[in-house]
C-alpha cells in the first residue's frame, strides 16, 4: 500500500467515526454526559513468511511495507473495538482519544486504543 493509499485509508476510517477526536472538546458541540474510559486491544504477531520479507525490505532500507500494513491494521482494529464498545455504553462521540503499544514478547505486539466516552450536544 502506498503513503497515499494509506492516508486515504485513515481518512475513510476517520470519517465512519466523524466525532472522534485526539482533543478534549469538540467545537461546536458541548459534553452533557461523560460516561468513563473505554477501550479497543489487540494482540499481533508477525507470521514468518512477514518477517522474512520484512527482513528483505530493511536490506533495501526505506518504508518496510508489510510491518506498516500490520501496524495499520492492528490500530484499526483497536479503534474499531473503542468506537464499538463506546457506542454499546450510549456514547456519542468520544474525546481523548490516544494509542499506546507494548511488546509482549519478541515479534507480539498489543495495541491499545483508548478515550472518553461523552455525549454530546451542538452547541447554541
Amino acid at each position: 500500500m502506498t503513503p497515499e493509499e494509506q492516508q486515504a485509508a485513515i481518512f475513510k476510517q476517520l470519517m465512519k467515526h466523524p466525532m472522534t477526536t485526539t482533543t478534549f472538546t469538540i467545537e461546536g458541540h458541548k459534553i452533557v454526559k461523560q460516561l468513563g474510559v473505554v477501550r479497543g486491544i489487540t494482540v499481533r504477531s508477525r507470521s514468518i513468511f512477514g518477517t522474512i520479507g520484512a527482513g528483505i525490505q530493511t536490506i533495501f532500507g526505506g518504508n518496510i511495507s508489510l510491518l506498516t500494513e500490520l501496524c495499520e491494521k492492528s490500530r484499526t482494529e483497536a479503534f474499531d473495538m473503542m468506537v464499538e464498545h463506546a457506542q454499546q455504553i450510549g456514547a456519542n462521540a468520544l474525546v481523548g482519544v490516544r494509542y499506546d503499544t507494548t511488546e509482549l514478547m519478541s515479534g507480539v505486539t498489543e495495541v491499545l486504543c483508548y478515550g472518553t466516552a461523552v455525549v454530546l450536544e451542538k452547541s447554541v
